[in-house]
């Protein structure tokens, strides 16, 4: 593989999956660690990603930019917006994690809806302060400089004492077989909670991500009531999805 392509798709491994660690570029493109290391530096140079011990971020999930440009999958990220945005109702309370996708549907909300938002995103937080008839409240607790959401045990207590009608959920890597999975333990951790607190969970995901995987799993299948894709729902490739009793949106 030449080096063009495979930072091309070291790239859109980042992208799709916000964080990637060295040692898993490594084994996935069946080349030396100090190889990915030069290549994320060659890209980091280029503004292209963030570089950081042990692997690389995204630049569009840490943009607080809503310019097309900016984002990942902007159009697609939309889309899904707008489809969760049609499950919501007057007097919900919603929960939502980090992510583009839930800031983008914290931009585009309604303003004449009156809900209660509980977010562990400071980002998304601030973007729900711009509709006055929603109350929002943000579950403080320690920032993850990586994820860009509270983790720790006081989030976990805070989660457990509210009973969310509906939680967005960001998705890292979904597979209809290994479930929802992520790459840094102590989001699996408040994601869990999150899931654990919440009467409907809904998955919000980009197709890019169907049928990819982390090393932590997050839920089984199961646990997830919907899952929203910028793919109409009799797509092929949500078909395992459904069989699963997931409802597609």
């Amino acid at each position: 593989m030449l080096k063009k392509e495979r930072q091309a798709l070291i790239l859109r491994e980042v992208n799709i999956h916000n964080k990637v660690l060295l040692s898993d570029l490594s084994e996935k493109f069946e080349v030396s660690e100090d190889t990915i290391r030069r290549d994320l530096q060659e890209l980091a140079a280029k503004n292209r990603l963030i570089k950081v011990r042990g692997g690389a971020l995204s630049r569009s999930y840490h943009s607080y930019s809503y310019k097309e440009n900016d984002i990942y999958a902007y159009q697609e990220k939309t889309i899904i917006a707008r489809k969760a945005i049609s499950m919501l109702r007057d007097g919900m309370l919603v929960l939502m994690s980090g992510g583009s996708t839930n800031q983008e549907i914290a931009r585009i909300l309604p303003h004449e809806l009156r809900a209660t938002f509980l977010t562990l995103s400071l980002s998304t937080a601030q973007q729900l302060l711009e509709h006055p008839n929603c109350e929002t409240i943000f579950l403080g607790g320690l920032l993850s400089p990586t994820a860009k959401i509270t983790i720790g045990g006081e989030v976990i207590s805070q989660l457990s004492q509210v009973r969310p009608d509906i939680c967005f959920l960001g998705a890292n890597a979904i597979d209809p077989e290994v479930g929802l999975t992520d790459s840094d333990w102590e989001v699996v951790v408040v994601k869990r909670a999150m899931m654990q607190a919440s009467s409907k969970n809904v998955v919000l995901s980009i197709a890019e991500k169907l049928g990819s995987m982390q090393k932590i799993k997050v839920s089984s299948l199961s646990d997830i009531d919907y899952l929203l894709t910028e793919l109409h729902p009799e797509h092929d490739q949500l078909m395992p999805y459904r069989e699963a009793g997931i409802k597609v949106i």
